[in-house]
């Protein structure tokens, strides 16, 4: 199964993966199938003649059929809804509507709008709002496919709505972007400059074959091998390599290099630069030997401010996390609250 068309935010992170944070928090219909089943991070997966009491059980959300009295005009509210609470809020990049495994019960149309709101107000609430802002017009869609649609937009949200018109199944919703998260928690202790949830993410990579890189930057720690970033085996000259963008501009004082759930394929050894606003390098970790399945905690002498990092692992191999602890300049600082009001 392919995406519809070739796409680059998919390297973004996924702000409404279950993983993340992320939570389905309403929805009008979910006769068939749960609408928690949306963001799970996993591939939807089927197994055919599998029949509960509602039917086929399917790995995705999906709704009853809708029946519109007789001679009755199709409206725009001739749909079902599902809403998503991101895991962090941010900027969207790009969606995937994943029809997966939907064949003959997908919906043929869907739209997706976002909402931005602070603090944490009822579900009934957000349904019942009426200020959502469009990301991606009603648009048609394919059975058994990735949708992706990108999204032009700047604007900072903390939710999604997904419809679908006028009923059927969804499998997955995927919500690719960058992570803008509430500027009280700048100051507030011990700052990873390079978590998802503060804004940090991956900027590129050399190989993302067996796992998504954004798993680095995940909160907490991996539950398995699958929960981290996994390269095939190099038999090339060289070693791979992930590019990190901090949340902004700041200084390092620590980092963690996290092997857990490795055991065979972890790297033999990792390197950290350190990437400036200008684009020039400075070496904050020179090439460290690595043991598998292990936490390795460094301490970083503090230098001057850098906006990005390079991870180099040798030659190749697979880790569980990435913290890069620090603290932001005043104008980076200044920048990120500015940016998230």
């Amino acid at each position: 199964m392919n995406l519809t068309e070739p796409t680059e935010f998919t390297l973004l992170p996924d702000l409404a993966v279950r993983t993340l944070g992320g939570a389905v928090i309403w929805a009008n219909d979910e006769s068939f199938a749960e609408k928690e089943n949306l963001i799970r991070p996993e591939a939807a997966t089927h197994q055919a003649a599998t029949f509960g009491h509602k039917g086929q059980v399917y790995d995705g959300w999906e709704t009853r059929r809708r029946r519109r009295p007789h001679g009755a005009t199709p409206g725009p509210q001739d749909c079902d809804i599902a809403i998503v609470r991101l895991g962090v809020p941010g900027v969207v990049r790009g969606v995937i509507v994943d029809t997966a495994w939907f064949t003959g019960n997908y919906p043929p149309e869907i739209s997706v709008e976002a909402l931005a709101v602070q603090g944490y107000p009822p579900a009934e609430q957000i349904a019942a709002r009426d200020d959502w802002t469009t990301l991606v017009a009603r648009a048609e869609v394919g059975g058994d496919t990735a949708n992706a649609f990108a999204v032009e937009s700047d604007q900072r949200f903390t939710h999604v709505r997904l419809r679908i018109h006028p009923d059927g199944g969804v499998a997955r919703l995927r919500v690719h972007g960058e992570a803008k998260p509430d500027p009280r928690w700048l100051d507030s202790g011990p700052f990873d400059l390079a978590a998802l949830e503060n804004g940090g993410r991956v900027a590129d990579c050399s190989n993302r074959f067996y796992s998504h890189p954004q798993n680095l930057l995940m909160p907490g720690q991996a539950r398995l091998m699958g929960d981290g970033w996994e390269t095939a085996r190099r038999r090339a000259t060289g070693n791979d390599w992930v590019r990190v963008r901090l949340a902004g501009t700041g200084v390092l004082t620590s980092a963690e290099i996290d092997t857990s759930y490795f055991l065979s394929n972890s790297p033999g050894a990792a390197a950290l630069t350190g990437i400036r606003p200008d684009g020039t390098e400075i070496e904050l970790l020179p090439r460290t030997d690595l043991l598998p399945d292990t936490r390795h905690r460094f301490p970083l002498t503090p230098a001057e401010p850098i906006e990005q990092v390079r991870l180099d692992v040798y030659p190749d191999g697979g880790l569980a996390r990435l913290r890069l602890y620090g603290a932001l300049t005043d104008a980076a600082r200044d920048e990120l609250s500015g940016s998230t009001d």
